[in-house]
């Protein structure tokens, strides 16, 4: 069996990266604003197979095929586990992954809850797997006359966080009606203006992005599920967004989004090249300090601390710092609303006294483990 060297490999990766970003997602509106009942990796993964259906060719038996190459390097997967974490993301996609559709019908709504992919097959011999659509989601993928959203697959392939891929499909499905009726006409400036600058009750952006019954705290909700997803979208996709709050009496009634698209200074392309891309790593970069800043002023930082979980030398590196910030804090905020903040420090007691040595090297990834298998035997208790 030849060996293929490291070169050869990432060679490799950057080919099938190559060809992963020319692929193209079209979903039915009605599934842009659907419940997405399931976490990042399943809705990531169900874009990806949405990329492999050509409209005007619908797929066999409603199954595409796609290589396990393309699927590490979509996830950026390139560990010695990666076959296992492949199992592990499939099984769990398949367990609890579904979305809730909300359409008109007659003189009220009509309600449907799809399980989108029910069947993978693969073999542990060869580079093949078969993703299989159930049939009742198949018309939001394939029916597409009108009423549809396009968006480039790259654009959600380095989003972290899956209120960030549910409101950057919100806001393209409105820039692209935007870009539709001002190329052909039919709606009055000031409509075709508002696509550009759409606007969202609170309570709507709470319900598709599934957040009605956490972060219930307004300010809360704004910091972890409106601020943070827009840093990702300004980041890493082809848009600049930013918001403003609308208030009705002294609550927030509703959100006004401002979507300007990216573009290179002598070209109309969208793509993220050049400047753009420039402009993405720095928007991370300064992400990252604001996250680091934010994260010193927290009072989990200071109870990190005190119980011998952080150390000088966890200050001094911006990225734990910022990791925790945007990956364990949330956490800790649930467990605050639900059990006091006494319940984080018994929660924090706890994990100092069973902590191993190798959390030291990755204290982030292990607190946020920690706190995210706690997290559910509380909901539980409180049920």
């Amino acid at each position: 069996m030849p060996i293929i060297t490291e070169k050869q490999e990432n060679k490799k990766q950057v080919l099938t990266l190559n060809e992963l970003s020319k692929r193209k997602v079209v979903e039915h509106n009605s599934l842009i604003t659907s419940i997405a009942k399931m976490d990042k990796t399943p809705l990531k993964m169900f874009e990806l197979a949405v990329s492999c259906i050509n409209t005007e060719e619908p797929p066999k038996d409603n199954a595409v095929y796609l290589s396990k190459e393309e699927l590490f390097s979509f996830f950026k997967v390139d560990d010695s586990n990666k076959h296992t974490r492949f199992k592990q993301a499939i099984a769990k996609m398949q367990e609890q992954a579904f979305f809730e559709i909300k359409e008109e019908k007659n003189k009220g709504f009509k309600f449907r809850r799809i399980l989108p992919i029910p069947t993978v097959e693969w073999t542990d011999y060869d580079d093949k797997v078969m993703i299989r659509f159930n049939q009742d989601i198949i018309p939001y993928l394939i029916e597409l006359k009108q009423n549809f959203t396009k968006y480039a697959l790259s654009e959600i392939m380095e989003l972290n966080s899956k209120y960030s891929i549910i409101l950057y499909k919100w806001l393209s499905m409105q820039y692209n009606q935007y870009e539709h009726y001002s190329n052909k006409g039919g709606r009055r400036a000031e409509q075709v203006e508002n696509y550009r600058n759409p606007s969202i009750s609170v309570k709507e952006l709470r319900t598709i992005t599934d957040t009605v019954n956490e972060y219930k705290e307004t300010y809360h909700f704004f910091r972890y599920i409106v601020e943070n997803s827009l840093k990702e979208i300004n980041a890493h996709t082809s848009f600049n967004v930013s918001y403003e709050k609308i208030k009705k009496g002294r609550s927030i009634d509703s959100i006004v989004f401002h979507i300007e698209k990216k573009r290179k200074a002598d070209d109309n392309s969208y793509k993220l090249e050049d400047q753009a891309y420039i402009e993405g790593k720095k928007a991370k970069e300064e992400t990252e300090k604001d996250l680091y800043t934010e994260s010193m002023q927290s009072p989990y930082t200071k109870l990190l601390s005190e119980n011998m979980l952080l150390f000088p030398n966890d200050f001094m590196d911006i990225k734990t710092m910022a990791g925790l910030q945007k990956n364990v804090y949330p956490l800790y905020d649930e467990l605050k609303e639900l059990k006091g903040l006494n319940g984080v420090k018994d929660h924090l007691s706890y994990v100092s006294s069973k902590q191993e040595a190798y959390s030291k090297r990755n204290i982030a990834k292990y607190l946020k483990k920690a706190i995210e298998h706690y997290l559910p035997t509380v909901k539980r208790q409180d049920l």
